[in-house]
């Protein structure tokens, strides 16, 4: 199988896990929000169906784009740049507009972008995907490992700011919080780091601190559910502590991205001119 397909599917695998993190996301916070805006249920249609086609993608070992997957992805990230959007206007129409407490307790005003990001992740594999043969694969024209690598970064930074956020809001009471402000940073200059030199160059730690970021976005499940157990009631009053405790879906979002990260790297190390 061609090196540029490889990178494709694991490019889908990764859009694919940011999207399920949304889908069960958005479905608990805009729950608990009761679907005030009928725009609330944009995020989950949208969200499913980058599952879908992520799914499809990751099975697909045809080296062309596939049209509805392409539209699907555009569409996605179209839906991440509105919410921004939405979630902004939310918080800036509370009382006191832009302060911390509406930036704690309003609409999240990064979450939206997780979309986009799956979006962006999906875009990036069918372009890789239709490279044809002995051609270096390419982004608008950049060389897609690279470019690839810089979109993860960012995205890593962009998620840590809003993990950092809301686990200020938490205090810090548990050193394990830290993880999430601390790690993917890291992750994030190592991928810049990668996306400069280029590839041809030894990235094994680059590739081992993404498995790591990969381990504790899902490990990141279990600790929320930790937290979840410690309000009131525990699970035993789950209806009440899902909706404020602290959110299960959200830290797989590092996850996606760190798999992303390693499709990049993937891609540098199988394509020297990528």
């Amino acid at each position: 199988m061609p090196a540029t397909v490889v990178a494709a599917r694991r490019l889908n695998r990764a859009a694919g896990t940011l999207a399920a993190s949304v889908l069960a996301d958005s479905s608990v916070e805009h729950y608990r929000g009761s679907f005030k805006n009928k725009a609330m249920y944009t995020p989950l249609l949208v969200s499913a169906l980058t599952l879908g086609v992520s799914a499809h993608g990751t099975g697909d070992a045809r080296p062309v784009a596939h049209r509805v997957r392409d539209a699907s992805y555009l569409l996605a990230a179209a839906t991440g740049l509105m919410g921004t959007g939405f979630h902004i206007y939310n918080v800036s129409k509370r009382v006191g507009g832009i302060s911390w407490q509406n930036l704690f307790y309003g609409a999240p005003l990064g979450a939206p972008m997780a979309i986009l990001l799956a979006g962006l992740l999906g875009f990036c594999s069918e372009r890789v995907r239709e490279s044809r043969p002995g051609q270096r694969p390419e982004i608008f024209d950049l060389p897609a490992g690279r470019t690839m690598a810089a979109v993860v970064a960012a995205g890593l930074l962009g998620t840590t700011g809003e993990a950092g956020l809301l686990h200020f809001r938490g205090a810090y009471h548990n050193p394990f919080m830290l993880l999430p402000v601390t790690l993917p940073p890291a992750g994030a200059a190592l991928l810049a780091s990668a996306a400069l030199r280029g590839p041809g160059r030894d990235h094994n730690l680059t590739r081992w601190w993404l498995r790591l970021l990969a381990a504790m976005g899902f490990a990141g499940v279990g600790l929320h559910a930790y937290g979840v157990s410690r309000n009131m009631g525990g699970w035993r009053n789950w209806r009440q502590n899902l909706l404020d405790g602290p959110p299960l879906p959200a830290p797989p979002s590092f996850a996606g991205l760190a798999l992303g990260g390693l499709a990049a790297l993937g891609l540098m190390k199988d394509r020297s001119d990528a």
